[in-house]
C-alpha cells in the first residue's frame, strides 16, 4: 500500500510517500480501507520528531491519528463490524495510508447522511472536546465554558458539543473571519484576542463570576489570565502548549478559588480508557451527529500526494475547522 512514512524529521518536505506492506489485523482489530485522514497539531510535532508513537517503535512510522473509510478485513474475535461497513476510528498512528488498523472498540459507524470522507474529521477532535468538557472539565448544563482557539478542529467541535448540551459558550479567535465562524458554530460570545483581552471580556460576559471550564491550547502565555477567568472551583483543561510548556503559576489563585488544572492527551492513554471514552461519546453524541445538530467542520481536503502542502497550510494557522488528507 501507499503510505506517508517518516524516515527523518523536520519540515513538511520529509513527508515521503512509500510503498509498504499492507497491515494485518490482530484478533480484535479491523483493517480500514481509508477514505481520508484528518490533520492534527500532534501530526506536526510528530513530523518534527517531538511526538513519537507510544509503545514499541513501529517498522514504519506513519502519522495520522484518525481516519474514516470502509472495513476491509476483520480479526478472529471482532464482533461489531463486518467487511464493507463504513467506519471512523481513533488511531495511535498510521492514518496517512491506504489501509489502517484500529481496535474494533475504537471505531464507530459513520453517522447516516454524513459523507464517509467527512467523518475522518470526527474521532480525535470530538473525543478530545468531549473529554475536556465532561470527564476532565466536569461541566454540566448551565455552566459557562471558555474555548480557546475556537475556530480550530477541537474548538469547533467543543463549541457545538457544549451548546448542544446546554452550556453557555465563549471562545477566542484571532481574526474577524474566525469570529464570525464561531458565532455560526453556536458560541454566545466570541473574543478577538487581537483587539480585546479575553480576561476582561470574560469578566464582562459572566458578570464577574468567571467561567466553570476552560479548554486551553496555548499554555504558558495564557496561564495566569486563565486562572483569573475561572469561577471558584472551576477547571482548566490543558490540551496544548502552543506558546510554551514552561510557566510559573500563582498558587495563591489556585488555593483561594479552589481551582483544578487537568492535562489531557488521547494517544498515550491505556486502551481501556480510550474504549470507555469512545463508548461515552457515542452514547451522548451519536444522535446529534445523525441529526446534523453537531457536525464536523471541514476547511479543505488535499490529495495524499499533496500532504506536505496540507501541513504547510495548517502551520499558517488560517484554517477554520479540519484539514483532510483524502486517500
Amino acid at each position: 500500500m501507499k503510505a506517508v512514512v517518516l524516515e527523518s524529521f523536520g519540515g513538511p518536505e520529509v513527508l515521503a510517500i512509500r510503498e509498504v506492506p499492507d497491515p494485518v489485523p490482530g484478533p480484535e482489530e479491523i483493517r480500514i480501507r481509508v477514505a481520508a485522514s484528518a490533520l492534527n497539531r500532534a501530526d506536526l510535532l510528530e513530523r518534527q520528531g517531538f511526538y513519537p508513537p507510544p509503545g514499541r517503535k513501529p517498522a514504519f512510522q506513519i502519522p495520522g491519528l484518525e481516519v474514516s473509510g470502509w472495513v476491509d478485513a476483520v480479526g478472529d474475535r471482532v464482533t461489531r463490524f463486518l467487511p464493507g461497513d463504513a467506519v471512523m476510528a481513533l488511531l495511535t498512528g498510521g492514518g496517512y495510508a491506504e489501509y489502517a488498523l484500529s481496535h474494533e472498540r475504537l471505531a464507530m459507524a459513520v453517522p447516516p447522511g454524513l459523507p464517509v470522507v467527512e467523518a475522518a474529521a470526527i474521532p480525535e477532535v470530538f473525543l478530545t472536546a468531549f473529554d475536556g468538557l465532561y470527564a476532565r472539565g466536569g461541566g454540566k448544563p448551565g455552566d459557562r465554558v471558555l474555548v480557546h482557539a475556537g475556530a480550530s478542529g477541537v474548538g469547533s467541535a467543543a463549541i457545538q458539543l457544549a451548546r448542544q448540551a446546554g452550556f453557555r459558550v465563549a471562545a477566542t479567535v484571532g481574526s474577524q473571519r474566525k469570529l464570525e465562524a464561531c458565532y455560526a458554530f453556536g458560541a454566545d460570545r466570541v473574543i478577538n484576542y487581537r483587539t480585546e483581552t479575553f480576561r476582561e471580556a470574560v469578566a464582562e460576559w459572566s458578570g464577574g463570576e468567571g467561567v466553570n471550564v476552560i479548554l486551553d491550547f496555548v499554555g504558558q502565555q495564557y496561564l495566569e489570565d486563565n486562572l483569573l477567568s475561572l469561577a471558584p472551583e472551576g477547571t482548566m483543561v490543558l490540551i496544548g502548549t502552543l506558546s510554551g510548556s514552561a510557566a510559573s503559576i500563582n498558587l495563591g489563585i489556585v488555593l483561594a478559588r479552589r481551582l483544578k488544572i487537568h492535562g489531557t492527551a488521547l494517544r498515550s492513554r491505556p486502551l481501556e480508557q480510550k474504549m470507555a471514552l469512545v463508548q461515552a461519546f457515542h452514547h451522548q453524541a451519536a444522535g446529534w451527529l445523525s441529526s446534523g445538530a453537531v457536525k464536523p467542520v471541514i476547511d479543505r481536503a488535499y490529495p495524499l500526494a499533496e500532504v506536505a502542502d496540507a501541513h504547510r497550510y495548517m502551520e499558517s494557522n488560517q484554517n477554520i475547522g479540519k484539514i483532510l488528507v483524502q486517500i
